[in-house]
Order: C-alpha cells, then structure tokens, then sequence
C-alpha cells in the first residue's frame, strides 16, 4: 500500500500540549518536513523559548537547547559559531522574540548570523495568561489591557518583519500565515528556504507565522482562524520583506 501522508519523522510521538485550534502543532510539523526533507535531522540544534513551546524538546526528534526568556537568538549565534556546520534555528513567540528578546533579535539580524528564526505571532502571551503583547492590535483586550489597547497609552504594535527589513544583515524576511491550506503551503515554503539560505551560508533569515491562541483570545478555534484572516493579516501583511536572491538577481 502506498503512504500518501505520514508523521515525519524528526517528530516525536508524543502527544501536544498545546490547546485545541493552537498553531504551535501545524508549525511544529512544518519545520520537522522540512528537516526530513533537507535530510539535516542529524545537525540541527534547535533552540526552544520560555513560553508555550518551552517543552518542544519533547516533540522534536533532535538536539535542542533551552534558552532564558528572550535570549534565543544570542544562545544560537554561539552554537553556530562555535559549530558552523550545525543547522541552528529558533523557535520563538512575540512575547520572548519582540518584548523581553528585542535586541537579541535586532542585533543578531543587524550582524547578519547564519541562523534561523522561526516566530509566532499570536498578539499576546500565551503561556503566562493572556498578557498584551509587543504585537496586540490596537482595541485588543487582554489581561493587562481590559479596556483594549490603547496606543496613546500602550503603544502602538511591533511590526517585526518591517522593522528587521531595513537592516543590512538579514537574507531573507517573510511572513505567513496558518489560517487556510494555501497559507499553510506557503509557510513551509518559506520555512525550507529559510533553512536553505543557513545551509548556504546566506545568513540570517526569519519567518514570522501569524498564529492562533483561542484560549487566551475567549474564542473556538474556528473563531480564532477567522480572526487571524479578519484582523490580523490586514495589521500584519503577509509577503516577503526581504530576500537577498532578488537583490543578487537584480545587480
């Protein structure tokens, strides 16, 4: 019988943690394909964050190390250094990449690390109960802004991709997206070539991944989807934002 659909196999079995309609699962799986694929499961290192994916050790059939909140990036610019022919990539939320993690993130992009940054954006924190976030939209209600997020008191929300942008050092910059299959495809697009561009010594690249938190957000996780499509994708456009092969193509 021929198998048209299987767990890959840098995935553990272990059953998620995470809440129903969460996307941390499709984006978990998405980047284990893409190791299976690249045939890399063998020399990646992942490392993990303080936040709902803190136990993705469990999931992934790899080496991973664990961070203090916010440092990933500054952990993985060590490991690639010291082991540059490892495949090193970050699995970070807003809260740890674009609140706590800001200049790690800034700084490891501005230098241009050969590493792999992928970040979900769910617009609020998720692990320690429904905190606003870097990335919570504007009227968005959350623990720590009952009344909604008022950017004349709290700030306006961190467009990290657009910020990255314009620095120097980053290859390659996109965000997608977990609401349909089609956006699905193309964030495992993304994703495998934002490994490609660290195995060819391309040097930094992120993929932000717009993301669901239906526990957190008081919605089903077919409300949360809707919401992703209805609110945060307009706020959060998805695209690439940068890619140094269309630089090199142009010159």
């Amino acid at each position: 019988m021929k198998t048209i659909f299987k767990k890959p196999n840098s995935l553990t079995d272990t059953v998620f943690h995470y809440c129903p309609g969460c996307s941390h699962g499709i984006v978990h799986r998405l980047v284990c394909e893409v190791i299976d694929e690249l045939d890399i499961s063998g020399k990646t290192i992942a490392v993990e964050p303080v936040g709902c994916a803190v136990t993705a050790h469990n999931y992934y059939d790899f080496d991973v190390v664990q961070a203090a909140h916010g440092r990933a990036p500054a952990v993985a610019t060590g490991i690639k250094r010291s082991l540059p022919d490892r495949v090193v990539f970050t699995y970070q939320g807003d809260g740890d990449l674009a609140s706590i993690g800001t200049a790690e993130t800034v700084h490891s992009a501005a230098r241009g690390e050969n590493i792999t940054v992928i970040f979900i954006n769910n617009t609020i924190y998720g692990m320690t109960g429904g905190q606003m976030a870097p990335t919570s939209l504007p009227g968005q209600v959350t623990q720590t802004s009952p009344y909604g997020r008022d950017p004349k008191i709290q700030g306006n929300p961190v467009r990290v991709c657009e910020m990255l942008a314009t620095l120097d050092g980053p290859s390659y910059i996109a965000r997608v997206s977990t609401d349909s299959v089609p956006h699905i495809k193309d964030a495992k697009k993304a994703i495998k070539k934002a490994f490609e561009n660290q195995i060819n010594g391309k040097g930094f690249s992120i993929v932000e991944v717009l993301s669901t938190c239906p526990t957190n957000w008081g919605m089903s996780p077919v409300e949360a989807m809707q919401r992703v499509r209805d609110e945060m994708i307009p706020y959060y456009p998805l695209g690439v934002f940068k890619d140094i092969e269309d630089v090199e193509e142009d010159k």
